[in-house]
């Protein structure tokens, strides 16, 4: 089985991680910033809390906006907010579940071709 065509299929999709460098913003600018964010998640905005949280790189909201990811079963967008974070802490136990998956997708691959 060649396992470089396993991952073909994916070609073209958004599904990998992918961080940028965090912008350099004053600190007054900064706390207003997650003052905002704060106040748009608890008003249940959490893509624009997201979009302020990654602006600003304030890990704390960042995990919020993880965890929220989770609650709705999107564990994808949730790891991206927790790699960004970072917090290994919750964003191992998703790469595990992500390994394990692919591991058995290979797996079935290799059955299959091997028929």
């Amino acid at each position: 089985m060649d396992k470089k065509k396993v991952f073909e299929r994916f070609k073209g999709q958004d599904v990998f991680i992918k961080t940028v460098q965090k912008p350099q913003i004053e600190g007054s600018t900064k706390a207003a910033l997650n003052r905002k964010g704060n106040i748009l998640f608890n008003n249940g905005d959490i893509e624009g809390a997201r979009r302020v949280f990654l602006t600003t790189g304030y890990t704390d909201g960042l995990v919020r906006v993880g965890d929220y990811y989770m609650s709705k079963g999107r564990s994808l967008d949730a790891l991206r907010m927790y790699w960004i974070a970072p917090d290994k802490k919750k964003s191992e136990p998703i790469i595990a579940q992500l390994s394990n998956l692919i591991h058995n997708l290979l797996k079935e691959e290799e059955d299959h071709f091997n028929e």
